[in-house]
């Protein structure tokens, strides 16, 4: 999931070595690294950066992409608010969260502080959130009514172009992934294995408990709607009241 400085706006431009979205009020940039630097995790991922670059040679997105865990490491410690912004909408979204960069010899750990850097920018609904996550909300509702995470027939194109040519593959050829599956799938591509409406319901309340749930009403409202009317049912039928 690639959210690049290219599909920006013209408004956001940035100059080269200056960070951009300067339509931003620095209060809101301010306010996003103060939800950032206060998690409680922030403080055991970030030591202070040497510069070594072992977590950038240890890095696959840092082969691929303009991506560097050395910036987001050094930025968060400099407490650069208008570039951790900027990685917040660009950036942060290359990561592929291997933590490979758990390496450093500082026992910095910029995959964490990503972590919460697109936590951050999910729950406050951020422009690069919403996009990162276009695809993935028939995911969530996947999972939410029946139970499993994604079956042959949700790999389209239009909903993960960052997967390559084999998703056009698996949609093309459908039949033949169906037959392949083990038979206690029941040979369906639409549900890979029966879940109890307990344990879905016990998924439900541990999303709304956690604050996921806010954060996907942040991202996408319309699957927030539906997920809470998806579980009202389920939930009076367990005498459950929230």
């Amino acid at each position: 999931m690639t959210t690049t400085g290219a599909s920006q706006t013209d408004a956001h431009y940035k100059a080269p070595g200056v960070a951009g979205y300067a339509d931003v009020p620095l209060e809101a940039k301010e306010r996003l690294f103060g939800q950032v630097k206060a998690d409680p995790r922030f403080s055991d991922y970030l030591y202070g950066c040497y510069e070594c670059g072992i977590c950038v040679a240890a890095c696959p997105s840092a082969r691929f992409y303009d991506f560097s865990p050395r910036r987001i490491a050094q930025a968060a410690a400099r407490e650069d608010v208008e570039l951790i912004y900027q990685q917040m909408q660009e950036d942060i979204w290359e990561c592929s969260q291997c933590f490979s960069c758990l390496r450093c010899p500082r026992g910095n750990n910029p995959g964490g502080i990503i972590t919460i850097m697109r936590e951050v920018a999910v729950s406050n609904g951020l422009a690069s959130a919403r996009e990162a996550l276009t695809g993935y909300s028939r995911i969530i509702y996947k999972i939410m009514s029946t139970g499993t995470q994604v079956s042959p027939d949700m790999l389209q194109q239009d909903a993960f172009p960052d997967w390559g040519p084999e998703t056009a593959d698996v949609s093309a050829n459908l039949d033949l992934w169906r037959r392949a599956l083990p038979p206690e799938t029941l040979h369906t591509t639409t549900t890979g294995w029966a879940v109890s409406d307990k344990t879905l319901i016990e998924l439900y309340l541990i999303w709304l408990h956690t604050g996921s749930l806010d954060m996907i009403a942040e991202v996408d409202a319309s699957l927030h709607a539906i997920l809470q009317e998806l579980m009202e049912e389920r939930l009076e039928d367990e005498g459950i009241e929230l």
